[in-house]
């Protein structure tokens, strides 16, 4: 493009707005040809309507008649379409807009992202903001006027004076779209720019393959059994990422815990025993693993959870799962272990528990662990 900045594709936009912008072409192609498919030889039945006929309308006839048939139809309808304000200069502009982008030219800009790429961040303005932003991490949280000044300055010393740097404004836009809002604070921010991100696909294709564990607070209070008040608790899931599956959870009284966090890796190995107030319909429900071998194995009937053993856990970066007592519960579990992620998961964010053989077996292990 000739401003350097890269309009939507057709891509960007979903199948229902896609859809939409296609209705809007078919009402200006009546406007235009007098035809919604802008031919007379795919002319559906009934056209050209008489409002809409070339031979006997002018376009500016077309258009008016346009303008009254849109603003009888349906508010909800014309909304949807992005034609409840509608006058013979839309058309004219529709018109031009098709003309020049085609198909995306027509369509409502609330429906496609903002452009991307700005005329003012020449090459030299692009590799000053980076350096700016790799030595802010370094020092107490700064303003965006002194990130202003930091980046004339570089402009400066590095490419001379005749360079020309964007306005204020300009920049804290582009800073805030390329590194966010930097309402963190500044030693959150160094930590999450010290992360090294892996680039290699994982493509998971069984169950335990890769569980994720993470935790919130519940959104509503439970009753304390013991002196009867409602009290605040977290939830911590584990959510199979292969079958979609809650394959265990906890409730936590206050805050969540490294103990708590440690009995749901348990559970993950461990199957749920059935209780005697509950149905056959709670019963192990899976096809092809008959209900009397699981029980032979686990000691008791099994009720209908998951169980497997994981050999991937992934976490995101909260303290209770870096504890040193989560990580020994991930060694303690797994034969085998990847040193590097149990030591330090705060920057891999995930423990390899690398587990073969007999969950069942694996889950009596890890009722011996301490917590367990």
């Amino acid at each position: 493009m000739d401003d350097g900045r890269q309009r939507s594709q057709r891509d960007d936009l979903k199948d229902h707005d896609l859809t939409r912008a296609r209705i809007r072409m078919a009402h200006l192609l009546e406007v235009e040809t007098g035809y919604r498919s802008g031919s007379r030889y795919w002319a559906r039945p009934g056209e050209p309507r008489p409002e809409y006929d070339p031979e006997r309308t002018t376009l500016t006839e077309r258009r008016r008649a346009k303008v009254a048939e849109l603003k009888g139809m349906d508010h909800r309808e014309a909304k949807q379409l992005g034609l409840e304000w509608i006058s013979e200069r839309t058309l004219e502009r529709m018109a031009a807009k098709y003309a020049e982008h085609g198909l995306m030219g027509l369509a409502d800009g609330r429906w496609t992202p903002p452009l991307r790429g700005r005329r003012a961040i020449t090459e030299e303005v692009a590799e000053a903001i980076p350096a700016v932003h790799a030595e802010c991490l370094h020092r107490s949280k700064v303003s965006m006027r002194t990130k202003e000044r930091l980046v004339h300055q570089y402009v400066r010393e590095r490419f001379g004076p005749e360079v020309k740097v964007p306005h204020y404004t300009t920049l804290a836009k582009v800073w805030k779209e390329w590194f966010g809002t930097g309402g963190a604070r500044q030693r959150y921010v160094r930590s999450a720019a010290a992360v090294e991100t892996g680039t290699a696909i994982v493509v998971i294709s069984r169950p335990g393959q890769v569980v994720a564990l993470d935790t919130t607070p519940l959104p509503v209070k439970v009753l304390d059994d013991v002196f009867g008040v409602p009290i605040s608790v977290h939830l911590t899931l584990a959510l199979d990422a292969f079958s979609h599956s809650l394959v265990a959870f906890r409730l936590t009284p206050v805050s969540d815990s490294s103990v708590e966090v440690a009995m749901v890796l348990r559970d993950v190995l461990r199957p749920l025993p059935m209780r005697p107030d509950w149905g056959e319909e709670m019963e192990w429900p899976y096809p092809g693993v008959p209900a009397a071998l699981v029980a032979e194995f686990a000691g008791h009937r099994v009720a209908g959870l998951p169980f497997f053993a994981p050999e991937t856990v992934t976490t995101d970066h909260g303290s209770v799962y870096k504890n040193h007592h989560v990580v020994s519960v991930a060694r303690t579990l797994g034969e085998r272990a990847a040193a590097g992620a149990l030591n330090a998961p705060d920057r891999q964010g995930c423990l390899r528990t690398g587990l073969r053989g007999d969950p069942v077996a694996a889950a009596g292990n890890a009722a011996r662990l301490p917590g367990g």
